[in-house]
């Protein structure tokens, strides 16, 4: 059988994709633990002009990773890609504990009857939608180790992928905790080069890159653009372009993954943000100075 990618509107050949944005979010309500408000609007019209905007410069296609518990509303994905004609990819699984939603009730169901839902989703479409995932993720921790929940989650998406073919993309912040949940994933026996260790560039350390990369997985830079208000990590992209050129030169162009994780409404356009476009406008250009080659970036996009 030809390989097929699941969209929101249905299966789709891979080489119709085009330049991918792999960790995006058109919609959701991170509210734990913080004391103001985060999030990104669900006004139709506000995203299909930032997503608009994203096709006319060249822009294909958008993995949108929320979840259940932080905002999914599959046939809204569904209107916004036939609006746009952005395809979309939608993700299925848990986010972080602290997200997980109560009628989910993680704490308790075993790994096996956690990876059905999964699995029935993608088979027969959300809640009657019809609307089908077509990736796993992103499947979080939200510290520097995986919970006890948070491994029962990992195992039950390791047992999706198994049994559904859907690749796994993973939430993986400030540390080396993408090491552990790769470790709970391949002792499930999943193909490492199914698994996106996500959130690369906010632990810029080539040592944890290459212990990724070397396993046969995939590391994705994805906050590129989404530091509004946050000086540090725009600091930190220039060490980030220099770590990904070492990775080309080392030959890992194929495991390495750029998206901006757009998330709040300050990422947009309309807010003074990047939108959906920094990669094509902005840091594109400055991995091409760095010496990326075209052959590269259009591997890795």
């Amino acid at each position: 059988m030809a390989p097929r990618v699941m969209t929101v509107s249905g299966p789709m050949p891979p080489e119709r994709l085009g330049f991918t944005l792999p960790h995006e979010h058109t919609g959701d309500r991170l509210w734990h633990g913080r004391a103001d408000f985060f999030g990104l609007t669900y006004d139709e019209e506000v995203i299909g002009d930032e997503l608009r905007d994203f096709r006319r410069r060249g822009g294909g296609t958008v993995v949108d990773l929320t979840l259940p518990g932080i905002g999914r509303r599959p046939e809204r994905l569904r209107t916004l890609s036939s609006r746009t004609k952005v395809t979309i990819v939608m993700g299925c699984g848990w986010y972080l504990g602290p997200y997980y939603p109560a009628e989910a009730r993680i704490d308790e169901r075993g790994v096996d009857e956690l990876a059905d839902e999964l699995v029935a989703e993608f088979t027969d479409g959300v809640d009657g939608t019809g609307v089908r995932p077509g990736i796993i993720g992103e499947i979080g921790a939200d510290k520097w180790w995986v919970s006890a929940l948070e491994e029962r989650v990992h195992r039950a998406a390791a047992r999706a992928s198994l049994r559904t073919g859907m690749a796994i993309s993973t939430h993986s912040l400030h540390s080396d905790v993408g090491l552990a949940q790769l470790r709970i994933f391949v002792e499930e026996g999943v193909d490492p080069g199914r698994v996106v260790i996500g959130h690369a560039d906010s632990y810029p350390d080539l040592d944890y890159y290459l212990s990724i990369l070397d396993r046969g997985a995939n590391v994705q830079f994805d906050g590129l653009g989404a530091f509004v208000g946050d000086p540090v990590a725009e600091h930190r992209e220039p060490k980030i372009i220099e770590l990904i050129v070492e990775l080309l030169d080392r030959g890992y162009a194929e495991q390495i993954l750029l998206s901006q994780d757009v998330s709040d409404d300050r990422h947009l356009k309309s807010n003074g943000g990047y939108g959906y476009v920094y990669l094509q406008q902005h840091f594109l250009p400055k991995l091409r100075t760095a010496a990326a080659g075209e052959g590269e970036i259009t591997q890795i996009t």
